[in-house]
């Protein structure tokens, strides 16, 4: 006769957690294009949301929050901590990753293939992209085409909303608080 197995004590309860972090404040399902989308309000939901995220990977390392959802990373230029933090977040709370971080060279836009038809094919198999692009716009004009969410994670010389997030939430933390600040 087999034993029955023990059942071991989680060390951090799931089903008192909050939502994941796309959902609520009229977020879900919303394109991340310029930090001008983020009044007080919403700037408020992200870091409380962000807190949470970063205490419950402290305490429990990896979860299955976002188990099931797909992140496709299109990266048409080099980066580091911009994918690389995109790509552990996913990781860390139990999502798939459809990692294009060399664009141009490893797909099918190094054949000719369109924004639009790499963004169209991507959809296809992922929840949310997350995109670097080095033409001002570009960002915008996959949102356009894209039935997913897109996350700008740069276009150009245009913005990096999701670097401007980090920093404003960094200097929160550090200083206590961002209202009154002139940020340069």
């Amino acid at each position: 006769m087999l034993r029955e197995a023990t059942k071991l004590q989680p060390l951090f309860n799931l089903d008192e957690l909050t939502p994941p972090p796309s959902v609520g404040n009229g977020l879900t399902g919303k394109d991340v294009i310029s930090v001008s989308q983020f009044d007080k309000e919403k700037l408020d939901y992200v870091f409380i949301r962000a807190r949470e995220m970063r205490e419950m990977v402290e305490r429990v390392g990896a979860v299955d929050l976002l188990k099931g959802f797909v992140l496709a990373c299109l990266f048409y230029e080099p980066s580091t901590r911009t994918s690389s933090s995109f790509i552990a977040a996913m990781e860390r709370l139990g999502g798939g990753i459809i990692p294009i971080t060399q664009g141009v060279q490893f797909s099918s836009v190094s054949k000719g293939e369109t924004l639009a038809d790499t963004i169209r094919t991507l959809e296809q198999y992922a929840d949310v992209i997350v995109m670097r692009h080095p033409e001002l716009g570009a960002a915008q004009v996959a949102a356009d085409y894209a039935s997913v969410p897109i996350i700008n994670a740069g276009d150009g010389a245009g913005e990096h909303p999701t670097q401007a997030l980090l920093d404003l939430f960094t200097i929160q933390e550090e200083l206590g608080g961002i209202d009154g600040l002139k940020i340069a």
